[in-house]
């Protein structure tokens, strides 16, 4: 796949006004003007991320590329998804809560390179004299804002609406006028806010903005993480705590985190997703996945490590300090056989059944195939169930 389809496929949920126009405007090998705005409303967290690495594949085609940071916007306070207004903000906080973005953002973008560029909503949307917002807001109707579904859902509830909130959109379309861009991309429950920038733009200059909605980290039942649940990922975590936060994911968001937030060729996601579907261990992928965040967000070191580190933690949470050992007098033993000579399966019926079930596990790791050789090189940790344990050692020898 070359870059313009992976570019308009993957983690793509939306293209306006259609996947035709764009890449006929892509493949005409015009370089566009292409942003995403985050407001500093808090910190940056791993679904900025996947947001952020779309934009990195246009930086990567040569496009132009912005990062805005709406510390202007943020004052207001986005009310996507909200059934009630946010807290507003003062310059301070929002100020505060940036401070460390453009250091973050680079794990991302490549920051060396005159391509990218960070703008401020500030600088301009604070210049706006009031005939200047009169004229801003008569490109807009009262019922173009209120089809906003979180304003329906609190006009049903009896909830107030404040007018500022009303206003978020129109200064986020000012931004793309302002910008004078080719491209806006977000996730899409930014949809309402992005689509309130084209439709200015066409109406004040008469350009077809174009707008890539893109797939939010959420469970198949649309439920996103976030904080109350303990696992949002920040980009300002350490390795071992992206790690961490990655392998308590649900099971459900392995497979939308592989194509958010590596480059995992689709194909083997889907052979993924067949695997998982064939009862293969979710433990393993999880492992990889947060392997490769790691990597991206730090360095391929700082991943070991910090898998390392994983676990080293969890297998002395799951092992008890003294375990029965077994000697095999042979370099390497089927698991079948190490399960039977260490009496924790009575025939190989049973060793097989247990290995189906997911009841076994080697070194801490659930074994996913009964025809797994295991090497005497070191010594090994079979389980059985969460109270049998054996240790496997070569020959004569005892090891700890």
């Amino acid at each position: 796949m070359d870059q313009i389809n992976e570019a308009l496929t993957r983690a793509v949920e939306n293209l306006y006004p259609n996947r035709d126009f764009i890449e006929s405007a892509l493949r005409d090998g015009k370089k566009l003007r292409v942003y995403t705005g985050i407001d500093p409303t808090g910190e940056l967290h791993i679904g900025h991320m996947a947001v952020l690495r779309k934009l990195k594949q246009f930086q990567e085609m040569g496009h132009e590329v912005i990062v805005l940071i709406g510390d202007f916007t943020a004052r207001i306070g986005d009310p996507t998804d909200k059934l009630a207004a946010r807290k507003k903000l003062s310059k301070e906080e929002v100020e505060n809560n940036a401070k460390n973005w453009k250091q973050l953002i680079g794990k991302i973008l490549d920051t060396t390179h005159a391509n990218l560029r960070f703008l401020h909503n500030e600088e301009w949307t604070n210049k706006l004299k009031p005939e200047d917002l009169l004229e801003l807001a008569s490109y807009f109707t009262v019922q173009q804002l209120l089809e906003r579904d979180m304003f329906q859902k609190r006009l049903k509830e009896g909830k107030e609406i404040y007018l500022h909130e009303f206003l978020y959109p129109i200064f986020q379309a000012y931004d793309s006028d302002t910008m004078d861009v080719d491209m806006e991309i977000g996730g899409n429950d930014q949809t309402f806010n992005m689509l309130a920038g084209r439709n200015l733009m066409k109406k004040v200059k008469n350009k077809e903005k174009m707008v890539i909605s893109t797939k939010l980290l959420v469970d198949p039942q649309g439920k996103k993480m976030g904080k109350t649940e303990g696992n949002m990922v920040m980009l300002s975590d350490s390795p071992e705590d992206i790690f961490g936060k990655i392998m308590a994911f649900p099971d459900e968001f392995i497979l939308v985190g592989y194509e958010l937030l590596t480059d995992k060729p689709q194909s083997e996601i889907e052979k993924l997703k067949a695997d998982l579907d064939g009862h293969v261990n979710p433990k393993d992928a999880k492992s990889d996945l947060a392997y490769d965040v790691v990597k991206q967000l730090y360095s391929e070191q700082e991943a070991g490590r910090a898998k390392e580190s994983f676990d080293k933690v969890h297998r002395q949470k799951e092992m008890p300090e003294k375990i029965e050992e077994v000697e095999v007098k042979a370099d390497e033993i089927s698991l079948i056989d190490a399960l039977m000579e260490s009496r924790l399966a009575s025939s190989r019926s049973q060793a097989l059944r247990l290995v189906e079930q997911g009841g076994v596990k080697v070194d801490g790791e659930k074994a996913v195939s009964a025809d797994k050789k295991i090497s005497l090189d070191k010594s090994t940790v079979l389980q059985v169930g969460k109270l049998n344990f054996v240790k496997l050692v070569r020959g004569n020898s005892k090891s700890n």
